[in-house]
Parts: structure tokens; sequence; C-alpha cells
């Protein structure tokens, strides 16, 4: 090994340390002091939950960072309340959404309702079936006006459990605490719904609430403890004695589940990649600037001799390509940022997409879409080239061809920031906006509308324009502090931290366990049927 590989590697194992270090932090939710206290009521944690109801097999979690740093008046909101996991329950792939009631009582933020929309989004968009673990005090009021009334918000989760009842979506709720106002639809508004003795409670309004409403005088358990719904209104299915014996249920209704939709994708047997996955940090420069063969990347991932190279001497800065993944079908498109050299240029940096890889991706996409192949897109990109010469090209409508082409995309696509993500070049490679099943981001992710050198220097020119046209004078000195300290604000908004709490990726991830997580996402999909592709009109 070189001394830039093992370089490369160091900062990579550096920077998966931090992330590994905050999530351990995240996992403790409100703190060890409320993890005991939901104990000493008899109630399991909500990862407790969730880990005791999976099975031992490879499971993925869903907005580990959600809500990070987002919340400093309101104490914070860790993992944004709410635990989502993909995994295995009596064998069957699911997706299960467990509220932390250790984070101010289960509560919805309005981060809380992002994260469980993006669960269902997942759920439905897969065909995957959905269990709810319920123990919420309901939305959080001071923050009411961001979580209860708009689209994307908390009366979206009900909409959403009707519409997936209708398309065959099964869901399971257990109510293991709290589930009071609107939350209280949920459960009935599920396949079926199960509750736990003396912890579970499902009303419309609580005692107090009923008390000022109407003057009637009542308990919680009379109002709506679990006694009452199993023997009296009904809205339960099973009354449980615990945590535990409620899950082995969910458990039992799993396994009488008949899964039977024709699988979309052939997978054949999988072979070992030809390089060693632990060996993918070394690949990746420390720097962002530094260029670096990224098919080297590929090469970690994807089972070994089956890679095939689409176009391999056109449209250099993108590298397309067919391969098995685990054994599942892929077709991949990925940034070149090594220094290239083509007929028509003497050298280009790698990272930028120009016309002529716009184009070829364009094609490649196309091309899977018409053979049912699922497709992967690995960030790192600068965005499309700019100047007289690409103007007059026509990279703006070779790159509208490529937006097109992923916009329209039917197969299930991918998508995996492992360095910057700028600008269009985040549309162009399947970014949030673009309905990716699954987007994540190595610690290495950089996710903005540009560089924060660029932009500092653009803001600060605007800035002081204006500060000339007021008759105001600037010292260098005074000009070099403004375009720091803007650099500073706009770099601390393009971390993948910064992106992994606001929902715009679903995960920061350890870049060895890609090829894990990869293959259980295209398990994850391939059952769901595929839509007819129409590209609708792209310009030649």
């Amino acid at each position: 090994m070189d001394l830039e590989f093992q370089k490369n590697k160091d900062e990579g194992e550096l920077l998966v340390s931090k992330l590994n270090r905050i999530k351990e932090i995240i996992a403790l939710g409100g703190g060890q002091k409320r993890i005991d206290k939901q104990h000493a009521k008899g109630k399991l944690t909500a990862r407790e939950r969730i880990d005791y109801l999976f099975d031992d097999a490879p499971a993925f979690e869903i907005g580990h960072l959600a809500g990070y740093e987002m919340y400093p008046n309101e104490g914070g909101c860790p993992a944004g309340g709410v635990i989502v996991k993909i995994g295995y329950v009596s064998g069957i792939q699911c997706i299960v959404v467990a509220n932390d009631a250790t984070v101010k009582a289960g509560a919805w933020f309005p981060i809380t309702g992002k994260k469980n929309l993006r669960a269902q989004e997942i759920s439905i968009e897969n065909k995957l079936p959905i269990i709810y673990l319920v123990d919420s005090a309901g939305v959080y009021l001071p923050m009411q006006d961001e979580i209860f009334p708009d689209k994307e918000h908390f009366g979206r989760i009900f909409r959403n459990n009707a519409v997936m009842s209708s398309m065959g979506i099964s869901q399971i709720a257990a109510v293991m605490g709290s589930c009071v106002a609107g939350g209280a639809y949920l459960p009935i508004m599920s396949d079926e719904a199960l509750i736990v003795k003396d912890t579970g409670s499902i009303f419309l309004a609580g005692p107090y609430l009923v008390k000022a409403a109407i003057g009637e005088d009542v308990d919680k358990e009379t109002l709506g403890g679990a006694a009452t719904h199993s023997q009296i209104s009904g809205v339960t299915d099973y009354m449980m004695e615990d945590d535990k014996s409620c899950l082995d249920k969910i458990k039992d209704i799993m396994d009488k589940l008949s899964i039977t939709d024709p699988v979309q994708y052939e997978r054949k047997t999988s072979k070992k990649p030809a390089l060693p996955i632990k060996d993918i940090l070394g690949y990746l420069p420390e720097s962002r600037k530094k260029p670096y063969d990224s098919r080297k990347i590929l090469e970690c991932l994807v089972d070994a001799d089956s890679l095939v190279y689409y176009k391999e001497e056109y449209g250099k800065t993108i590298h397309c390509a067919y391969a098995r993944l685990d054994g599942w079908p892929v077709g991949i498109v990925i940034n070149n940022r090594e220094i290239v050299k083509t007929s028509k240029r003497e050298m280009q940096v790698g990272g930028v997409i120009y016309s002529d890889s716009a184009d070829k991706a364009t094609r490649f996409i196309l091309n899977c879409n018409q053979k049912n192949i699922p497709l992967l897109f690995f960030h790192d990109v600068t965005g499309f080239m700019v100047g007289t010469r690409s103007e007059h090209g026509g990279i703006i409508k070779d790159g509208a061809k490529m937006v097109n082409a992923v916009a329209n995309s039917t197969v299930p696509k991918f998508s995996i920031v492992i360095g910057n993500s700028y600008g269009a070049g985040n549309y162009a490679m399947c970014g949030k906006a673009y309905d990716p099943r699954l987007i994540v981001a190595w610690p290495s992710a950089k996710i903005a509308v540009m560089g924060g050198s660029q932009a500092a220097k653009v803001l600060a020119q605007i800035q002081l324009s204006s500060a000339k046209k007021k008759g105001e004078i600037v010292s260098k000195e005074e000009e070099e502090a403004l375009i720091k300290t803007i650099e500073e604000r706009y770099n601390a908004q393009t971390t993948p931290y910064y992106a992994a709490s606001r929902l715009w990726v679903d995960e920061i991830i350890d870049p060895r366990s890609t090829r894990e997580i990869l293959s259980e996402a295209l398990k994850m999909c391939s059952r769901a049927p595929i839509k007819p592709f129409n590209p609708g009109v792209i310009q030649t």
C-alpha cells in the first residue's frame, strides 16, 4: 500500500469514528435517566423494542441523525423522536416505526412528521409491510403550526394509512404507551391493533381535556385503557400483558402473512468483489480537490468480473456500467474524478458533467429502464460545465436530457453521496428531489448549490458591490474577513450531518457497509411492480 492510500484510509477511519460517536450519543435518546424511568414502568425503550422484534438478520436504520442540532432551544430532538428501521420479522422484510418516549414523551416535532412520512413513502414504494410501535404524547404543542395543518404534516400520516390499506400493504400498530388526539386514528386505520395493559392508552382527549371540555371526571384507564378498548369500544384487537408479549404477538401475526408477489429481478449467485471492501476508504482522497479513480470504488462493491462499462471512451467525466451487486443486477452511474485527456480537449478535470457525459448517462439510464435494471448513482460532482464554449455547445439542453431521464425513470433508483453533490449535478445524479428509493451519504459527503469558497466569493461580491454603491469604503482586510465569515457559515451547511438532520439523505453510513446496505435495499424493492417507462420529450 502506498503512502497516499494509507493517508486516505486513516482520514476515512477518523470520519467514521466521529460518526459512530455521534450515533452512540443519539441512541441514548432523552438520556439515561429517562431510559431508567421507562424501565421502571415496565416498558422497553423504542430501540429495545425493535431489537427484540427483529430476527437475527441484516437491519438498516433510517434517519438516525434526523433532528441533529436542529432544536437547541427545545432541548434537542435525538433521532427526530422516532426510530425507523428496515429489517426482518418472522423472516419477512418490513419497516418498523417506533416512537421514542424518552424524547419529550414521544411528542411530534416537525422533523418527526417528516421522518414518519419518509418511512411510509419507503413502505409504499416497495410494498413493504410496516409496523408502528406507538408511544407518543402527540403533537409538540409549542411548534404545532409547523407540524399540524399542511399537506406534508401530521394529518398526511393517516391519509397514507388509508392509501396503503387500499394498496394491500400490511400495517400493524401496537399501542405500548400514550396514543392521543389525532394519533389515536393510527391503530384503527391499521390492519390490526394491539395494546399493552396498564401502559397503553388511546383517546382523542385525555382526562384533563375532557374535564375542561365537558366537565366529566374520568381516569385514564376508564377513558381509554387496554380493557376499555379491547372489551368495550373494540378499537384494539389484542390486549397484551407487557411489551415482550405484545412484540411476540406481532411476530406471530407476521409469520402468517402471505407474500406472493413475483420477484421482479433475477438474483444470481453472489461473488466477492475484486477488491476488499475494507480497503474502500483508501481509494477516496481526504481532500475533495484531489483526483482519483472512482472505478476502484466500484471494484470494492460489485461482484468480481461483473463490470461492463458503457461507452467507456466517450463522455469520460461520468462512468456508466452494468454489474452485479451481491448477485443483483444493477446499472451504475458514477462521477469520474480522474484528470483525463480526450481528442477534443487537452485536459479536463473530473467531477464536472460535460455535454458528452450527460448525453452518455442519459442513454444509459434509458437503457436500464428498457432492460428493467435498478440504477445506482454515486455522487462526487461539482455540477455541469459552465462558460461560453459549454453554453454554445448546448450544456443546458444536454443537462435537461439527463435530468428528464432520471426524473422519469421507473426502475428503482438509489443514491450514494460519496463526495461533492453540488448544484444541478445533485439533480442529474438523482438527489432527494428525484425519488431515490434510498439515499445515503458517506461521512465525506458535501451537499450544496456550490462549494463553500465559490459561494463565499459570490455572496461577498454582492455585499461589497452594495457597499460601494452607498459610497462605503471596504478595506482588503475587511473584504477577506467577510469572505471567511461567509465561507465558514456556508461550509457548516454543506456537511453530511446538516443534510442528514433534515432528511435530505436517509442516513450517513460507514462506506464499508455500502455493499451490504445496497444488497438489502435491492431485496427490499425486488417485489414492487414497475410502472411503464415514458421519458416524455427529450431534445436531441
